[in-house]
């Protein structure tokens, strides 16, 4: 395996030996849990779970089989489906004394399309080299799914007895489409997923030129939000131009679109992430960044987060046309032209208001902006002690000098939902990945061998932190 830093697979086995100093009789050893981890996350790899010809119900049973075979009640373990193919796994390991309201464990197990033809290898075989695993999943999000998985046994194993419920929720639908996955959950069986926080995908670390670098915790998503734009007409014969075309028009609206740029607006999440991020920066580079936080924004602060897109995003509402359609035959001027606008709006702010600032870009009464479907808003998980303390103390623990950067999410993920119903969210995994070369959702996806344990080391401390167990003696049972 080739050595990209000083945290070494010997040091990940290290880790979780500390992590039960008592010797537990009948514990799993550290290499039998490797291979437990290995063994799944190849099971969830080779399991097709997309959304047009891939079985969640499948992943989620096989699943639920490792933990009922591992000593979980049948009543801890089910399998939740609304439609054909799209299934649900929630588990839960109880806690005899619990002080506070469950934890969960979120990951989902569909995923993207993948054409083998435009694959290198099989996306659907768990692929290794001396450095990667290979297969659509690897990295979004199967590598968390069967961490999370293997952890459960791990402590049904140990004799680990938690001070709250530890819930895991793997979940369909996140990918492709909405017959099922978490918004089904939270509507139909939300006392199984209610918890007081939700740990879910959304971060992870960053590795530049070899170097660990960040530990990114999700706290915000922005608000997902299409808005159709439309404009109508008689139409006639191509041969006959009229002074008014639904194209023209609709061209000029979007230009005005494409022009505007909303206002810069920061929130707790984007000003820590921000701060924390310029402490990995050259220092010409970090006072560019701490620009941006002056009141007002230093305006050579504001060019250089607007050459980045992936900058831009973060500190303002973004609009861009993504869809175009006009005209019904070439020889006839066209009776409508429609485009879609995509918008991700910061949280905080109303899609309405989004709609307003549209609809007077493009100034004109005859086309009409209307939303494709309501948006689900959510406000930023606060970065309280609680959550923050932890993870910065094993983040260091584990990779010393690495920065802990709390971040808020330009797209979208199931944590949106839990978001929306009033419970913290935070993405955060330990999974660290080259910058450089992300291939989630791409071709030839694949993680570092390295990765996956040392992110399963990560989840385990930082799940037992928030779980700081109740003394099993006087708890009286052995779960």
């Amino acid at each position: 395996m080739k050595r990209i830093h000083q945290f070494t697979l010997a040091t990940v086995v290290t880790t979780f030996a500390l992590l039960n100093p008592s010797g537990t009789a009948g514990a799993a050893t550290d290499s039998d849990y490797e291979k437990l981890l290995h063994s799944i996350y190849k099971e969830l790899i080779e399991t097709n779970t997309t959304y047009s010809r891939g079985d969640t119900v499948l992943a989620a049973r096989k699943m639920a089989k490792r933990l009922l075979d591992a000593g979980y009640p049948p009543a801890d373990v089910q399998v939740l489906e609304n439609a054909p193919r799209k299934g649900n796994l929630v588990a839960r390991l109880r806690s005899p004394e619990p002080v506070a309201g469950p934890i969960l464990l979120l990951a989902h197990i569909d995923v993207v399309e993948a054409n083998p033809e435009d694959w290198e290898i099989d996306p659907f075989t768990l692929n290794e080299d001396d450095e990667y695993f290979y297969g659509r999943g690897t990295v979004d999000d199967k590598d968390e799914a069967a961490i999370h998985i293997a952890n459960l046994i791990r402590w049904k194993q140990e004799g680990y007895v938690p001070n709250r419920d530890i819930i895991v929720a793997l979940t369909a639908d996140e990918e492709g489409g909405p017959d099922n996955g978490v918004q089904f959950l939270l509507a139909n069986h939300r006392d199984l997923v209610d918890a007081d926080l939700v740990i879910n995908e959304g971060g992870g670390g960053a590795i530049l030129d070899g170097k660990y670098v960040s530990n990114a915790v999700q706290t915000a998503e922005k608000v997902y939000q299409s808005y159709t734009l439309e404009i109508t007409d008689s139409g006639g014969h191509s041969s006959r131009p009229k002074p008014f075309n639904p194209i023209y028009d609709l061209a000029a609206a979007l230009t005005n679109i494409g022009q505007y740029q909303f206002p810069i607006e920061l929130n707790e999440t984007t000003r820590a992430s921000i701060a924390a991020t310029a402490q990995t920066q050259a220092p010409e580079l970090a006072a560019l960044s701490m620009g941006i936080l002056a009141e007002p924004p230093e305006p050579a602060s504001i060019s250089y987060f607007e050459s980045i897109p992936g900058h831009n995003a973060t500190i303002r509402t973004t609009c861009v046309a993504t869809m175009l359609e006009a005209g019904h035959a070439q020889n006839a001027l066209p009776q409508r032209a429609t485009a879609t606008v995509n918008c991700r709006i910061l949280p905080g702010n109303e899609p309405e208001d989004v709609r307003q600032t549209l609809i007077g870009l493009v100034n004109n009464e005859k086309i009409s902006v209307t939303p494709v479907q309501p948006a689900t808003p959510s406000d930023p998980s606060p970065l309280t002690d609680e959550i923050m303390t932890p993870i910065r103390e094993i983040t260091e623990s584990m990779w010393p000098g690495v920065v802990v950067v709390p971040a808020m999410s330009t797209g979208a993920t199931d944590g949106l939902f839990f978001f929306y119903a009033g419970i913290p969210v935070y993405g955060v995994s330990g999974i660290f990945g080259d910058a450089k070369d992300s291939r989630a959702h791409g071709r030839d996806e694949r993680l570092l061998k390295r990765s996956l344990y040392e992110g399963a080391a990560f989840l385990d401390q930082l799940t037992r932190r928030l779980t700081s167990p109740v003394d099993a003696a006087k708890a009286g049972t052995r779960l």
